[in-house]
C-alpha cells in the first residue's frame, strides 16, 4: 500500500523545474488576489440576503474552501502535475470520511435547514419529537432545549428538521384551556357567570381575543364547561394555574357544585 502511494505521488509530481515553480507561484498569487476580490463581492451579496448570520458564515466558509481548492488545482496544472492519481486517492479518502460522518453531515444539513427556514429561534418554547422546552442553543449538530422540569435535552438536527415542530412563542400569545364540571342542578347561566368572574379576577389574561365559556359535554354525573382565554407565552403557566384557583373560589361563591363521577344506589324494599 505504501509503495503504491509513493509511486502515485512520484508519478503525479514528476520533474519540477525552476521556471515551472516561478510560473506556479505567480499563478497562485494571482489566484489568491482573485479569491480575495471575489469573497468581498460574495460577502456583499450574501449580507443583503435574508439568511441567518450563522448561515451566512457557513456559506462564505464553504465558498472560500471551494475557491482555494480550485486555486490549488490551477497551480498544480501550472506545475504540470498529473492530478489523476492524486484525485483517485482523494476520492477514496473522501468516500471513507463521508461514510464515517454520515450522521454528522445529516445533522449539519438539518442545522442549515433550521437556521435558514427559522421555524424557531433562541428563547422560543417549542415541542418536537415528544419533547417540549425552551430553545437554549441552535448549533449545526444539535438543538438544546431546557424543559419545564429544568432538564437539558439535545435534539439531533437531522431528526428535528424532519419532524413536526410546534412553536408556542412565535405568534406572541398562547391559548389557555381549562375544563370544569358542574352539577346538573346548577343553571347554565349561573355556571357561566362564575367562570366569567374567575376570568375577571385572573391577572395577565389578554382582552383580545376575548375570553369565552362554552358548555361542551353532558357527562354521566356532571356537565362539562370549557373556558378559553389567551396570555403571552411568558405568562401562560401563571394564568393556567391562577385561573384554576379562581374557579374553585367563584364556584363556591355562586353555590355551584363541582361534581365528580359517582354512582347512586337505590334500595327498593320488597313488601310482597
Amino acid at each position: 500500500m505504501t509503495t503504491n502511494i509513493s509511486s502515485a505521488l512520484g508519478k503525479a509530481f514528476g520533474t519540477l523545474s525552476a521556471s515551472r515553480i516561478l510560473t506556479a507561484a505567480a499563478t497562485l498569487i494571482i489566484c489568491l488576489i482573485v479569491i480575495r476580490l471575489l469573497m468581498k463581492l460574495i460577502r456583499r451579496l450574501v449580507s443583503r440576503s435574508k439568511l441567518d448570520e450563522r448561515v451566512q458564515r457557513y456559506v462564505l466558509s464553504g465558498i472560500r474552501l471551494v475557491l482555494y481548492i480550485v486555486a490549488g488545482i490551477i497551480t498544480a496544472e501550472c506545475l504540470e502535475i498529473d492530478m489523476t492519481s492524486l484525485v483517485a486517492l482523494l476520492s477514496v479518502g473522501s468516500l471513507g470520511i463521508t461514510l464515517a460522518a454520515e450522521d454528522i453531515l445529516g445533522n449539519v444539513a438539518g442545522g442549515l435547514v433550521i437556521l435558514s427556514s427559522h421555524p424557531f429561534s433562541i428563547g422560543d418554547f417549542i415541542e418536537a419529537d415528544s419533547t417540549s422546552g425552551t430553545v437554549e442553543e441552535i448549533s449545526l449538530n444539535h438543538t438544546k432545549l431546557i424543559t419545564p422540569e429544568g432538564v437539558l435535552v439535545m435534539l439531533p438536527n437531522k431528526e428535528l428538521a424532519g419532524s413536526k415542530v410546534s412553536n408556542y412563542t412565535l405568534l406572541g400569545r398562547r391559548r389557555v384551556t381549562r375544563k370544569v364540571t358542574a352539577s346538573y342542578a346548577a343553571p347554565t347561566e349561573t355556571v357561566k357567570a362564575a367562570c366569567r368572574e374567575a376570568l375577571a379576577q385572573t391577572e395577565h389574561i389578554l382582552e383580545d381575543p376575548a375570553p369565552s365559556v362554552y358548555l361542551t359535554n353532558y357527562g354521566d354525573s356532571s356537565i362539562e364547561y370549557t373556558i378559553y382565554c389567551w396570555a403571552t407565552p411568558e405568562n401562560y403557566w401563571d394564568v393556567h394555574f391562577a385561573l384554576g384557583e379562581r374557579l374553585r373560589e367563584t364556584f363556591a361563591a355562586h353555590g355551584v357544585e363541582m361534581t365528580y363521577d359517582h354512582l347512586n344506589v337505590h334500595i327498593v324494599e320488597n313488601r310482597s
